[in-house]
């Protein structure tokens, strides 16, 4: 449990009804502008995986990117961007998953991990799971392993996080929000 649990979730804006009716938008924006909060939340990570022995984060497009890189950096890890279909220039492994609303493929470079890389997933959110679940798999086809997923929230009612660890995948979020 992070020590800034309760900043870190203050410090999220609630957006009713968007991108529509019914939705609670998780607002991360306030968070990252708030530099204080901001870097207690990248030591809040810091701390969680300074003795874990990993070597990489791997950091979901696009939001991911802003957490995975200070921490790969503070670390000493590699950071290996997941990107959207069609993004990334060289041979690549890709996955598709269903969204809330549709479907997505990720793709990682074929070199992103060398076979027994200790990774850590990370995104800024867990909803229902889709595009972690694809990132866990692009990294288990390069023969690296999931230490642990991580994300800012979790949005258990929405079931994402169950998904994850019926899959076999440890998952930390430092706060979690009701509803949708």
């Amino acid at each position: 449990m992070s020590f800034y649990r309760d900043e870190i979730r203050n410090a999220i804006r609630t957006v009713a009804n968007w991108p529509e009716d019914g939705v609670m938008f998780r607002d991360i924006m306030p968070l990252l502008q708030n530099r204080n909060v901001f870097r207690k939340l990248i030591d809040s990570y810091v701390h969680r995986y300074q003795d874990l022995q990993l070597d990489a984060v791997a950091a979901i497009d696009a939001r991911g990117f802003i957490l995975g890189a200070p921490l790969a950096y503070e670390l000493g890890l590699s950071l290996v961007p997941v990107r959207k279909k069609g993004k990334l220039p060289f041979d690549t492994v890709t996955q598709s998953y269903d969204l809330e609303y549709g479907s997505a493929t990720i793709e990682l470079h074929t070199d992103a991990f060398q076979a027994g890389d200790r990774v850590l997933v990370m995104d800024d959110l867990i909803a229902t799971g889709g595009t972690m679940l694809a990132a866990c798999e692009l990294v288990r086809q390069l023969k690296a392993e999931v230490v642990e997923v991580a994300a800012i929230i979790d949005l258990p009612d929405l079931g994402g996080s169950q998904k994850l660890r019926d899959a076999g995948f440890d998952v930390y979020a430092i706060c979690e929000f009701d509803g949708h």
